[in-house]
């Protein structure tokens, strides 16, 4: 085989490793994002330019002026239709990431549920993430079971949660919830699975906000 003919093997068995080492990359990416998934997530506060703090309670806040904004977070959901949580600029978005497989999400479900249906008329939109399942028939089962009548995105690798900024309130565990305020930045984030009453605790001083 001539030189020359040799030179096209050559790259196409480079660019063949490059995108090997790309997909490699983004899964280590995703399994680090879950690394802890269904964990009860920590309280770490933050710190260098992050501008959050967190509480004892496991809840970062942070200040108005200082958030910074939700990534594009669209896609279909488990019902299969299109959903793009930026048409829900303007009112308060609960964000919930979850997993049917994941025992705290299912001690948090019905709470969410209830405080859903006491704020939604108050300009509050709760939508989820569900990730990991490998269909969303199980998703399906789990928000009949629990009464979830809210949307979900269907995210089983995990891909809309790396969209999330490094040294934002980004989503670190399963369950994850995030608070976003009426302009679609992010306003506070908690790691662990909520009681109705720390839900309202950490949805009602966005609420408040003129």
């Amino acid at each position: 085989m001539s030189a020359a003919s040799r030179a096209p093997l050559r790259s196409n068995r480079a660019t063949a490793r490059v995108r090997r080492r790309a997909a490699l990359g983004a899964g280590a990416a995703v399994a680090a994002l879950l690394v802890s998934a269904c964990g009860s997530g920590g309280t770490s506060g933050g710190g260098g330019d992050t501008h959050f703090i967190t509480g004892s309670d496991g809840i970062a806040t942070v200040g108005k002026g200082e958030r910074a904004d939700a990534p594009d977070l669209s896609g279909e959901t488990v019902d299969g239709k299109q959903l793009d949580v930026d048409d829900y600029k303007g009112k308060v978005v609960v964000l919930n990431v979850w997993g049917s497989w994941c025992p705290p999400c299912r001690a948090e479900a019905k709470n969410f549920q209830k405080v859903y249906e006491d704020v939604k008329d108050q300009g509050v939109q709760f939508v989820g993430i569900n990730t990991r399942d490998t269909s969303t028939g199980p998703a399906r089962a789990f928000e009949k079971e629990y009464g979830v009548t809210y949307p979900s995105l269907y995210d089983p690798t995990g891909k809309l949660m790396l969209r999330f900024e490094k040294g934002t309130l980004n989503p670190q565990a399963i369950p994850s919830t995030l608070v976003i305020d009426r302009d679609g930045k992010i306003a506070a984030r908690t790691l662990q699975a909520l009681s109705e009453e720390k839900l309202r605790s950490m949805l009602e001083p966005v609420l408040a906000e003129k």
